[in-house]
Order: C-alpha cells, then sequence, then structure tokens
C-alpha cells in the first residue's frame, strides 16, 4: 500500500501520542488521532498538522491503529484499563488486514490476551513500546532503535513492515510479544536500581563525611560505570510504575531493596533541608 493511502490512527494524544502522530503523518501518511481529553484534543488540533477528536464516531477505519493510552496502577497492582478499553473501541473498525501495535507499557500476557478476548484472533497485533524520552526529543525520540514482538508471524510481518519499511525506525525483533512487553518494564526497572545505588552511595558518604560528587566523578572516568546524579528521589510516572509491575509478575529481594532506599532517602534529605 502506498504510504499516501495508508490511514493510521494514533489513540492518546499525550506526551507519547503526540509526537508519534506527527511523526508518521511527516512520513506522509493520512493520521488521524484520538483522545478523550477535549483539552488534550485542542492541543494537538493547535499544534499538530493531523486531524484530532474526543468523538470515536469521528474516526474512519484505519489500516494501523497505535495505542499509547497511558497506563497506572490501582493499590499497587498494574492498572490497564485504558488500554483495554481503546482496543475494544479498535475491535469495532478493525478488519483482518488492521494493524494493531500497542506502544503503552504493559505487563506480560496483554497483547495476547486482547488478541483472543477482544480480536478474536482476527487482526494483525504487536507490542512496540515507546522509548521516546521528551527532554531529548532530538537523540531519543520517535526514531530510535525500538523492540518488537508479536502474537504471531503474520502480526510479526504486517508490524516489521509498518515501522521499518514505512516508518523508517530500526528494530530489534523479540521472540514474542511476552518479551517485549516484559523488555519496557526491565528496562525502566534497571534504570530505577542504577539511581537507588547512587542514593544509597550519597548517604553513605554522609554517613562517613565523604564528598559524593568528587566520589562519583572519579568512579565514571571508568569505561564500565556510569554511576548517575542521586536528585529528590525516583519521580516522575514510568520508573515508580515500572518497577512494581515488573514486581507483580513475581517477587524480587533486589528491586524490594531499591524501593526501600528510595524511601529511606526522601526522609533522609527532608531531615537535610533547612
Amino acid at each position: 500500500m502506498a504510504m499516501g493511502s495508508m490511514k493510521v490512527c494514533v489513540v492518546g494524544l499525550g506526551q507519547i501520542g503526540f509526537p508519534v502522530a506527527q511523526y508518521v503523518h511527516e512520513k506522509g501518511m493520512q493520521v488521524w488521532g484520538y483522545d478523550i481529553s477535549a483539552a488534550t484534543v485542542e492541543h494537538a488540533n493547535q499544534g499538530g498538522q493531523f486531524k484530532a477528536t474526543n468523538s470515536w464516531s469521528e474516526i474512519p477505519s484505519a489500516d494501523v491503529y497505535i495505542v499509547c493510552v497511558t497506563t497506572g496502577q490501582v493499590d499497587g497492582c498494574p492498572d490497564l484499563k485504558a488500554v483495554f478499553n481503546v482496543c475494544q473501541k479498535i475491535s469495532e473498525k478493525a478488519a483482518s488486514s488492521t494493524l494493531v501495535t500497542i506502544e503503552s507499557t504493559v505487563v506480560p500476557g496483554t497483547a495476547r490476551k486482547i488478541f483472543t478476548e477482544i480480536f478474536n484472533s482476527q487482526v494483525n497485533l504487536v507490542h512496540a513500546p515507546h522509548r521516546y524520552w521528551a527532554d531529548e526529543p532530538e537523540e531519543h525520540g520517535v526514531n530510535q532503535i525500538r523492540v518488537i514482538g508479536a502474537v504471531n508471524e503474520e502480526s510479526l510481518a504486517s508490524g516489521m513492515e509498518f515501522y521499518e519499511g514505512n516508518l523508517g525506525i530500526p528494530m530489534h525483533v523479540c521472540g514474542s510479544a511476552e518479551v517485549a512487553e516484559m523488555c519496557k518494564i526491565t528496562e525502566n526497572s534497571h534504570r530505577y536500581l542504577q539511581i537507588a545505588f547512587a542514593e544509597d552511595l550519597k548517604m553513605l558518604c554522609g554517613r562517613i563525611g565523604m564528598d559524593f560528587e568528587d566520589l562519583r566523578a572519579a568512579c565514571n572516568t571508568k569505561w564500565n560505570v556510569a554511576i548517575p546524579e542521586a536528585r529528590d528521589g525516583i519521580g516522575r510516572h514510568c520508573l515508580p510504575k515500572d518497577i512494581r509491575y515488573v514486581m507483580s509478575m513475581a517477587p524480587s529481594t533486589l528491586l524490594e531493596s531499591a524501593l526501600r532506599v528510595d524511601k529511606e532517602y526522601r526522609a533522609w534529605l527532608s531531615k537535610r533541608t533547612p
């Protein structure tokens, strides 16, 4: 299919979905954006070059649906209702040739459950988690190496044609959708561990009267050492959520320790603040 005639719908137009829709539009495809928030849609229509709406009935049947909705937690457990809800909507418009790609962060088993229970195994479905970093969109934007996993070979072929063939995004193929799902939350858990170590080291330096930043700079001269900064605790949305997504799969003494370190570090900082 010629890219100019390909219809793509991006569902969720927040920090990830908006730049994804912009990028796909710049590749010459027909793009529609959908979000339940009227304010988000207004922002997309003002700043974007694609059509955006919060009315699902205005979205035409598309060749590709990219799911970029936010996932969260309820009582410490993964909350994936938004992904399931939008996939239910997509199922009303999808055909057997439709590609559905889930870029939202989920837990292993989500894509396959959606494939069988919502789409009755009648679409092409892949998981291609985003790695977009809003603080550095030029260096870590939409077009960077990503991972992709699929529910079957046909879906993988369709996903690779779309991402590498049409969008020019380099993709690492995982052996299954589940590996791709686990990859994203593992990446962020690894980052959480790195920062928690820096926090623990900073507290240790405080106890023995050593300059943490001086020590960190010295350590980071070694080629395989990169101790991150220890700032105000591990915040934002993704890292604290994703480490708990991993822990929802099975217990982990190391990850549980990292959570305790960050909690202790925050308390330690509060006592040091004038």
